[in-house]
């Protein structure tokens, strides 16, 4: 695609968290509330500071508990303001009430989680199964892997939750230190054409106001809730639509972006088997892969992007072309089937009715924060060349670099 910027980009040296709280300041965000926990509170300190300058005005609200906030936020998106809120870890667990009764009331929510372990034991490094924890409830979820990517997709955030097809939540995720730390230079478009791609939120006649009288939060028991999960089913599947238009407008607009929203890929054209992961692993793996492309070894990486919705034709489409995939979890679903990580097993379900089924094997790494490194990689791709000689999976060797 051929695009002219109209307008210059500013480069700035930012962080993954500055990059989201430039982007709020963009989109005119109305209502921001905090309350401070690593690794996302750096969001909530630059968007402090954009306030305190004069470079950007919202209510900023520092609420007394992770769950107030998102109940301040919940409620204000109900009466027509763009919020933004965000959290990590248990802070995101202790808004939990708050969390699933967002995506019940179809309420645009854009947040970040600032993703890391969960309690006990306790770590401040990088895990996703605090994030995924609202995957069943109607919650978009989107992994980014720069800080270029976080300020994009957050742009892109707002137009696709308050897209009235849509309606939904959208919790933007970063992977705690390795991104919402580490400070790279990151382009910064023009507020014009900003104003250009994001309209003003709008909720139309669902609006909560008194000269609207509307029902919110309703207590249906059993004669209509069966239909009220329906509707944020469409809404979901809707949304899948919702991401590839703006997708396409955002590339149109801002001359950047990859071919597809939902993953991108790294050296795939002729590979034999790939790595499947999300978020910051692209960065160890991609290292790895040219080394071992360097050697003769035909190997890709494939990252999701969008994990809810969950592009299934086209992921099917993608990885069906190989003869193993290595799915990377930094998470873990315990009791499980084959006992793999969140996204193994959403990997290995849409493979299922493929003509060509791949070899799906799946890798536990980096939990907690833990580097992912070459050599790790390397492990890997010998489990899954070894799978393939074999026909057999080795389940011995799916946790990797733990100590034994």
């Amino acid at each position: 695609m051929s695009t002219t910027i109209e307008k210059p980009e500013q480069e700035l040296l930012i962080s993954g968290s500055e990059a989201i709280a430039i982007a709020c300041s963009m989109a005119d965000v109305d209502v921001i509330t905090a309350y401070p926990i690593r690794p996302y509170d750096t969001v909530m300190q630059y968007v402090s500071r954009l306030v305190a300058d004069g470079e950007m005005d919202c209510e900023f609200i520092v609420a007394e508990s992770e769950h107030s906030q998102f109940e301040i936020v919940k409620h204000a998106s109900a009466v027509g303001a763009r919020v933004f809120c965000g959290s990590s870890g248990v802070g995101w667990f202790y808004a939990f009430e708050a969390l699933a009764v967002t995506a019940g009331l179809r309420l645009p929510v854009v947040a970040m989680v600032g993703n890391r372990a969960l309690d006990d034991p306790g770590a401040f490094g990088t895990e996703h199964n605090d994030a995924l924890a609202v995957r069943d409830l109607g919650w978009m979820l989107n992994w980014v892997a720069t800080a270029q990517e976080a300020l994009d997709t957050a742009l892109m955030a707002w137009r696709i939750a308050e897209d009235p097809r849509v309606f939904l939540p959208c919790a933007i995720s970063a992977d705690g230190s390795f991104l919402t730390h580490s400070q790279v230079l990151t382009n910064v478009p023009d507020k014009s054409l900003v104003d250009k791609f994001l309209p003003r939120y709008d909720r139309g006649d669902k609006v909560l106001h008194p000269d609207n009288p509307i029902t919110v939060a309703p207590q249906v028991n059993e004669d209509w809730l069966m239909e009220i999960r329906r509707q944020t089913d469409d809404g979901m599947r809707r949304a899948k639509g919702v991401v590839e238009e703006v997708h396409e407008e955002f590339r149109d607009i801002f001359g950047r972006g990859t071919p597809s929203p939902f993953f991108e890929e790294y050296m795939t054209d002729d590979a034999e088997v790939v790595f499947v992961g999300m978020g910051t692993l692209a960065l160890p793996v991609r290292v790895a892969v040219r080394q071992m492309r360097e050697q003769g070894i035909k190997v890709g990486f494939v990252r999701i992007k969008w994990f809810r919705p969950f592009a299934t034709e086209e992921i099917k489409a993608c990885l069906s072309r190989f003869k193993a995939i290595g799915v990377v979890d930094r998470d873990y679903s315990f009791g499980s089937p084959d006992f793999g990580g969140v996204l193994y097993n959403d990997i290995r379900a849409a493979l299922y009715d493929s003509e060509k089924k791949p070899l799906v094997i799946s890798f536990i790494a980096g939990l907690g924060g833990r580097e992912v490194r070459g050599q790790n990689v390397v492990e890997m791709k010998d489990v899954m060349y070894e799978a393939l000689a074999t026909g057999k999976i080795d389940r011995d060797k799916q946790w990797i670099g733990v100590r034994r």
